[in-house]
Protein backbone atom coordinates (compact mmCIF):
# COMPACT_ATOMS: atom_id res chain seq x y z
CA UNK A 1 0.00 0.00 0.00
CA UNK A 2 1.29 3.47 -0.89
CA UNK A 3 0.33 6.07 1.71
CA UNK A 4 -0.90 9.49 0.67
CA UNK A 5 1.45 12.41 1.10
CA UNK A 6 1.04 16.16 0.66
CA UNK A 7 2.64 17.25 -2.65
CA UNK A 8 2.46 20.93 -1.67
CA UNK A 9 4.11 20.39 1.70
CA UNK A 10 7.36 22.13 2.57
CA UNK A 11 9.28 21.60 5.79
CA UNK A 12 9.96 25.34 5.80
CA UNK A 13 6.30 26.36 5.71
CA UNK A 14 4.58 28.01 8.66
CA UNK A 15 2.95 25.56 11.07
CA UNK A 16 -0.73 26.23 11.68
CA UNK A 17 -3.67 24.76 13.55
CA UNK A 18 -6.48 23.50 11.36
CA UNK A 19 -10.15 23.60 12.30
CA UNK A 20 -12.60 21.52 10.27
CA UNK A 21 -16.30 22.11 10.85
CA UNK A 22 -18.56 19.48 9.35
CA UNK A 23 -22.23 18.99 8.64
CA UNK A 24 -24.37 16.20 7.25
CA UNK A 25 -24.36 17.04 3.55
CA UNK A 26 -26.49 18.02 0.62
CA UNK A 27 -26.94 17.09 -3.04
CA UNK A 28 -25.12 19.14 -5.66
CA UNK A 29 -28.42 20.11 -7.29
CA UNK A 30 -32.15 19.78 -6.70
CA UNK A 31 -32.39 17.25 -9.52
CA UNK A 32 -33.13 13.53 -9.52
CA UNK A 33 -29.66 12.35 -10.67
CA UNK A 34 -27.94 14.47 -8.01
CA UNK A 35 -30.30 13.16 -5.34
CA UNK A 36 -29.65 9.59 -6.44
CA UNK A 37 -25.89 10.11 -6.04
CA UNK A 38 -26.28 11.79 -2.67
CA UNK A 39 -28.77 9.28 -1.27
CA UNK A 40 -26.66 6.34 -2.42
CA UNK A 41 -23.71 7.62 -0.40
CA UNK A 42 -25.83 8.64 2.60
CA UNK A 43 -27.95 5.51 2.84
CA UNK A 44 -25.02 3.18 2.17
CA UNK A 45 -23.39 4.25 5.44
CA UNK A 46 -23.83 1.39 7.96
CA UNK A 47 -23.94 4.00 10.72
CA UNK A 48 -27.09 5.46 9.16
CA UNK A 49 -28.90 2.21 8.37
CA UNK A 50 -27.97 -0.70 10.62
CA UNK A 51 -29.34 -3.53 8.50
CA UNK A 52 -27.42 -6.58 7.20
CA UNK A 53 -25.44 -5.29 4.24
CA UNK A 54 -26.59 -7.69 1.54
CA UNK A 55 -30.26 -7.29 2.44
CA UNK A 56 -29.91 -3.51 2.58
CA UNK A 57 -28.04 -3.39 -0.74
CA UNK A 58 -30.97 -5.14 -2.40
CA UNK A 59 -33.54 -2.82 -0.80
CA UNK A 60 -31.53 0.33 -1.47
CA UNK A 61 -30.69 -0.36 -5.11
CA UNK A 62 -33.78 -2.33 -6.00
CA UNK A 63 -36.41 -0.09 -4.41
CA UNK A 64 -35.34 3.10 -2.65
CA UNK A 65 -33.00 4.57 -5.27
CA UNK A 66 -35.64 3.97 -7.92
CA UNK A 67 -38.34 5.93 -6.08
CA UNK A 68 -36.98 8.28 -3.43
CA UNK A 69 -34.61 10.50 -5.51
CA UNK A 70 -37.44 12.00 -7.54
CA UNK A 71 -39.52 12.73 -4.44
CA UNK A 72 -36.55 14.19 -2.61
CA UNK A 73 -35.62 16.36 -5.60
CA UNK A 74 -39.11 17.85 -5.58
CA UNK A 75 -38.74 18.68 -1.88
CA UNK A 76 -35.28 20.21 -2.35
CA UNK A 77 -36.59 22.45 -5.12
CA UNK A 78 -38.88 24.13 -2.61
CA UNK A 79 -35.89 25.26 -0.49
CA UNK A 80 -33.19 25.74 -3.16
CA UNK A 81 -31.89 29.28 -3.53
CA UNK A 82 -29.62 31.26 -5.84
CA UNK A 83 -26.80 30.25 -3.48
CA UNK A 84 -27.83 26.61 -3.71
CA UNK A 85 -28.69 24.37 -0.77
CA UNK A 86 -29.42 26.25 2.48
CA UNK A 87 -27.37 23.77 4.49
CA UNK A 88 -24.38 24.33 2.24
CA UNK A 89 -24.38 28.12 2.20
CA UNK A 90 -25.17 28.43 5.90
CA UNK A 91 -22.22 26.14 6.71
CA UNK A 92 -19.98 28.14 4.39
CA UNK A 93 -21.10 31.36 6.09
CA UNK A 94 -20.31 29.79 9.47
CA UNK A 95 -16.84 28.80 8.28
CA UNK A 96 -16.06 32.30 7.02
CA UNK A 97 -17.40 33.98 10.16
CA UNK A 98 -15.56 31.55 12.44
CA UNK A 99 -12.32 32.14 10.52
CA UNK A 100 -12.72 35.89 11.01
CA UNK A 101 -13.57 35.49 14.68
CA UNK A 102 -10.58 33.28 15.45
CA UNK A 103 -8.29 35.59 13.47
CA UNK A 104 -9.04 38.32 16.00
CA UNK A 105 -7.14 36.28 18.58
CA UNK A 106 -4.81 34.01 16.62
CA UNK A 107 -4.12 35.89 13.39
CA UNK A 108 -3.35 33.46 10.58
CA UNK A 109 -2.09 30.75 12.94
CA UNK A 110 -5.52 29.07 12.79
CA UNK A 111 -7.16 28.17 9.49
CA UNK A 112 -10.80 27.04 9.25
CA UNK A 113 -12.36 24.89 6.54
CA UNK A 114 -15.75 23.19 6.20
CA UNK A 115 -16.81 19.84 4.83
CA UNK A 116 -19.83 17.59 4.43
CA UNK A 117 -20.06 14.01 5.61
CA UNK A 118 -21.91 13.13 2.40
CA UNK A 119 -21.62 15.02 -0.86
CA UNK A 120 -19.35 18.00 -1.47
CA UNK A 121 -17.04 19.38 -0.27
CA UNK A 122 -15.97 16.05 1.16
CA UNK A 123 -14.21 15.51 4.45
CA UNK A 124 -11.17 14.18 2.58
CA UNK A 125 -10.93 17.37 0.51
CA UNK A 126 -11.36 19.57 3.59
CA UNK A 127 -8.57 17.77 5.40
CA UNK A 128 -6.29 18.06 2.38
CA UNK A 129 -6.90 21.81 2.18
CA UNK A 130 -5.94 22.18 5.82
CA UNK A 131 -2.79 20.11 5.49
CA UNK A 132 -1.79 22.01 2.33
CA UNK A 133 -2.21 25.22 4.35
CA UNK A 134 0.29 23.96 6.92
CA UNK A 135 -2.02 22.52 9.58
CA UNK A 136 0.05 20.33 11.90
CA UNK A 137 -2.57 20.17 14.63
CA UNK A 138 -6.26 19.56 13.94
CA UNK A 139 -9.60 20.22 15.66
CA UNK A 140 -12.68 18.63 14.12
CA UNK A 141 -16.00 20.15 15.16
CA UNK A 142 -19.06 18.32 13.82
CA UNK A 143 -21.97 20.75 13.97
CA UNK A 144 -24.20 18.30 15.83
CA UNK A 145 -24.80 19.54 19.39
CA UNK A 146 -26.09 16.13 20.51
CA UNK A 147 -24.00 13.01 19.90
CA UNK A 148 -25.42 10.18 17.83
CA UNK A 149 -23.61 7.26 16.27
CA UNK A 150 -25.44 8.04 13.02
CA UNK A 151 -24.06 11.59 12.80
CA UNK A 152 -21.07 12.34 15.03
CA UNK A 153 -19.92 8.72 15.04
CA UNK A 154 -20.13 8.55 11.28
CA UNK A 155 -18.07 11.74 10.99
CA UNK A 156 -15.34 10.17 13.09
CA UNK A 157 -15.46 7.13 10.79
CA UNK A 158 -14.82 9.37 7.78
CA UNK A 159 -11.91 11.10 9.51
CA UNK A 160 -10.32 7.80 10.54
CA UNK A 161 -10.81 6.32 7.05
CA UNK A 162 -8.95 9.28 5.59
CA UNK A 163 -6.21 9.03 8.21
CA UNK A 164 -5.74 5.33 7.44
CA UNK A 165 -4.45 6.35 4.00
CA UNK A 166 -2.11 9.14 5.09
CA UNK A 167 1.63 9.01 5.63
CA UNK A 168 1.61 11.71 8.30
CA UNK A 169 -1.03 12.30 10.98
CA UNK A 170 -1.61 15.51 12.93
CA UNK A 171 -2.20 16.01 16.63
CA UNK A 172 -5.95 15.56 16.69
CA UNK A 173 -8.88 16.67 18.85
CA UNK A 174 -12.50 15.77 18.10
CA UNK A 175 -15.57 17.45 19.59
CA UNK A 176 -18.11 14.67 20.10
CA UNK A 177 -20.92 16.87 21.46
CA UNK A 178 -21.77 20.22 23.03
CA UNK A 179 -25.42 19.66 23.92
CA UNK A 180 -25.07 21.21 27.39
CA UNK A 181 -22.37 23.78 26.72
CA UNK A 182 -23.46 26.93 28.60
CA UNK A 183 -22.69 29.22 25.65
CA UNK A 184 -24.71 27.05 23.25
CA UNK A 185 -27.70 26.88 25.61
CA UNK A 186 -27.57 30.64 26.14
CA UNK A 187 -27.42 31.32 22.39
CA UNK A 188 -30.46 29.16 21.62
CA UNK A 189 -32.40 30.67 24.51
CA UNK A 190 -31.48 34.18 23.39
CA UNK A 191 -32.67 33.49 19.84
CA UNK A 192 -36.04 32.36 21.24
CA UNK A 193 -36.32 35.43 23.46
CA UNK A 194 -35.62 37.68 20.47
CA UNK A 195 -38.34 35.89 18.51
CA UNK A 196 -40.77 36.42 21.37
CA UNK A 197 -40.04 40.14 21.38
CA UNK A 198 -41.79 40.49 18.01
CA UNK A 199 -44.06 37.43 17.88
CA UNK A 200 -45.04 36.94 21.51
CA UNK A 201 -44.90 33.76 23.57
CA UNK A 202 -46.80 30.67 22.44
CA UNK A 203 -49.03 28.45 24.53
CA UNK A 204 -46.44 25.73 24.07
CA UNK A 205 -42.90 25.65 22.75
CA UNK A 206 -42.05 22.54 20.74
CA UNK A 207 -38.36 21.54 20.72
CA UNK A 208 -38.05 19.19 17.76
CA UNK A 209 -34.96 17.04 17.14
CA UNK A 210 -34.12 14.68 14.30
CA UNK A 211 -35.27 11.19 15.19
CA UNK A 212 -33.32 7.94 15.37
CA UNK A 213 -34.57 4.38 15.84
CA UNK A 214 -35.63 3.60 19.40
CA UNK A 215 -33.31 0.59 19.28
CA UNK A 216 -30.28 2.91 19.33
CA UNK A 217 -31.30 4.23 22.75
CA UNK A 218 -31.55 0.72 24.16
CA UNK A 219 -28.11 -0.10 22.73
CA UNK A 220 -26.44 2.78 24.53
CA UNK A 221 -26.56 5.76 22.16
CA UNK A 222 -26.83 8.90 24.37
CA UNK A 223 -28.68 10.97 21.76
CA UNK A 224 -32.14 10.75 23.35
CA UNK A 225 -30.81 11.74 26.77
CA UNK A 226 -28.73 14.60 25.40
CA UNK A 227 -31.73 16.01 23.48
CA UNK A 228 -33.83 16.02 26.64
CA UNK A 229 -31.04 17.66 28.61
CA UNK A 230 -30.71 20.37 25.97
CA UNK A 231 -34.47 21.01 26.15
CA UNK A 232 -34.45 21.16 29.94
CA UNK A 233 -31.54 23.61 30.05
CA UNK A 234 -33.11 25.86 27.41
CA UNK A 235 -36.42 25.80 29.27
CA UNK A 236 -34.65 26.78 32.48
CA UNK A 237 -33.00 29.72 30.72
CA UNK A 238 -36.42 30.81 29.45
CA UNK A 239 -38.16 30.30 32.78
CA UNK A 240 -40.58 27.75 31.31
CA UNK A 241 -42.51 25.24 33.40
CA UNK A 242 -42.73 21.60 32.31
CA UNK A 243 -46.23 22.03 30.88
CA UNK A 244 -45.08 24.90 28.67
CA UNK A 245 -42.75 22.93 26.39
CA UNK A 246 -42.52 19.51 24.71
CA UNK A 247 -39.52 17.62 23.30
CA UNK A 248 -40.38 15.75 20.09
CA UNK A 249 -38.60 13.87 17.30
CA UNK A 250 -39.05 14.34 13.54
CA UNK A 251 -37.89 12.90 10.20
CA UNK A 252 -38.67 9.19 10.55
CA UNK A 253 -37.55 6.74 7.90
CA UNK A 254 -38.74 3.16 7.42
CA UNK A 255 -41.14 1.06 9.49
CA UNK A 256 -39.07 0.61 12.65
CA UNK A 257 -40.18 2.40 15.82
CA UNK A 258 -38.24 5.61 16.37
CA UNK A 259 -37.85 7.93 19.35
CA UNK A 260 -41.16 9.36 20.52
CA UNK A 261 -43.19 11.50 20.78
CA UNK A 262 -43.19 12.11 17.04
CA UNK A 263 -43.30 15.76 16.01
CA UNK A 264 -45.97 15.34 13.33
CA UNK A 265 -48.27 13.26 15.55
CA UNK A 266 -47.86 15.77 18.39
CA UNK A 267 -48.79 18.72 16.18
CA UNK A 268 -51.85 16.90 14.86
CA UNK A 269 -53.03 16.19 18.41
CA UNK A 270 -52.40 19.52 20.17
CA UNK A 271 -55.36 21.51 18.78
CA UNK A 272 -57.73 18.80 20.03
CA UNK A 273 -56.19 19.31 23.48
CA UNK A 274 -56.98 23.02 23.37
CA UNK A 275 -53.49 24.20 22.36
CA UNK A 276 -53.96 26.56 19.40
CA UNK A 277 -50.79 28.73 19.47
CA UNK A 278 -47.38 27.08 19.22
CA UNK A 279 -43.84 27.78 18.13
CA UNK A 280 -41.28 25.18 17.03
CA UNK A 281 -37.50 25.40 17.46
CA UNK A 282 -34.95 22.76 16.39
CA UNK A 283 -31.97 22.86 18.79
CA UNK A 284 -30.30 19.87 17.14
CA UNK A 285 -29.84 21.68 13.82
CA UNK A 286 -26.97 24.16 13.62
CA UNK A 287 -28.13 25.32 10.18
CA UNK A 288 -31.49 25.60 8.48
CA UNK A 289 -31.98 22.89 5.88
CA UNK A 290 -34.64 20.78 4.21
CA UNK A 291 -35.71 19.25 7.53
CA UNK A 292 -36.30 22.62 9.17
CA UNK A 293 -37.47 24.82 6.30
CA UNK A 294 -39.73 22.37 4.48
CA UNK A 295 -40.56 19.68 7.04
CA UNK A 296 -41.04 21.94 10.07
CA UNK A 297 -41.77 25.25 8.38
CA UNK A 298 -44.29 23.94 5.84
CA UNK A 299 -45.35 20.30 6.19
CA UNK A 300 -45.85 20.24 9.95
CA UNK A 301 -47.45 23.66 9.90
CA UNK A 302 -50.13 22.23 7.63
CA UNK A 303 -50.73 19.34 10.02
CA UNK A 304 -51.23 21.72 12.93
CA UNK A 305 -53.47 24.19 11.12
CA UNK A 306 -55.61 21.48 9.52
CA UNK A 307 -56.15 19.99 12.98
CA UNK A 308 -57.58 23.30 14.21
CA UNK A 309 -54.51 25.29 15.20
CA UNK A 310 -54.60 29.10 14.97
CA UNK A 311 -51.01 30.32 15.17
CA UNK A 312 -47.89 28.38 14.14
CA UNK A 313 -44.34 29.70 13.83
CA UNK A 314 -40.91 28.19 13.25
CA UNK A 315 -37.98 29.83 15.06
CA UNK A 316 -34.96 29.71 12.71
CA UNK A 317 -31.74 27.87 13.48
CA UNK A 318 -28.74 29.84 14.73
CA UNK A 319 -27.06 29.64 11.31
CA UNK A 320 -24.27 32.24 11.07
CA UNK A 321 -25.70 34.65 13.64
CA UNK A 322 -22.94 36.39 15.64
CA UNK A 323 -24.03 34.71 18.87
CA UNK A 324 -23.66 31.28 17.27
CA UNK A 325 -20.23 32.10 15.89
CA UNK A 326 -19.19 33.17 19.39
CA UNK A 327 -20.29 29.74 20.65
CA UNK A 328 -18.32 27.87 18.00
CA UNK A 329 -15.26 30.04 18.61
CA UNK A 330 -15.43 29.35 22.35
CA UNK A 331 -15.67 25.59 21.76
CA UNK A 332 -12.66 25.70 19.43
CA UNK A 333 -10.65 27.84 21.84
CA UNK A 334 -11.29 25.32 24.61
CA UNK A 335 -9.88 22.60 22.35
CA UNK A 336 -6.77 24.66 21.61
CA UNK A 337 -5.77 24.80 25.27
CA UNK A 338 -2.16 23.71 25.71
CA UNK A 339 -1.30 23.73 22.01
CA UNK A 340 1.59 25.89 20.85
CA UNK A 341 2.97 26.59 17.39
CA UNK A 342 6.41 27.26 16.00
CA UNK A 343 6.46 30.99 15.31
CA UNK A 344 10.01 32.16 14.65
CA UNK A 345 11.54 32.39 11.20
CA UNK A 346 14.85 31.16 12.58
CA UNK A 347 13.29 27.93 13.86
CA UNK A 348 11.67 27.24 10.49
CA UNK A 349 14.85 28.07 8.62
CA UNK A 350 16.84 25.76 10.88
CA UNK A 351 14.48 22.90 10.21
CA UNK A 352 14.48 23.51 6.47
CA UNK A 353 18.27 23.68 6.39
CA UNK A 354 18.55 20.35 8.18
CA UNK A 355 16.29 18.81 5.56
CA UNK A 356 18.12 20.38 2.64
CA UNK A 357 15.21 22.56 1.50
Amino acid sequence: MRYQGSPKFSHAQTDRIGVLITNLGTPDAAETPALRTYLREFLSDPRVVEVPRLLWWLILNGVILRIRPRRSAAAYKTVWTERGSPLLFHTKDQQQALQAKLAERYGDDVVVKYAMRYGNPSIASGLQELFDAGARKLVVLPLYPQYSAATTGSTFDAISTDFNKRRWLPDFRFVSHYHDHPAYIAAVAQSIKQFWETQGKPEKLILSYHGVPLRYLHEGDPYHCECHKTSRLIAEQLGLQKHEYITTFQSRFGREEWLQPYTDATLKALPGQGVKRIQVVCPGFSSDCLETIEEIGEENREYFMEAGGKDYAYIPALNAEPGHIDVLAQIVQEQLHGWTLEHTESERAERAKALGE
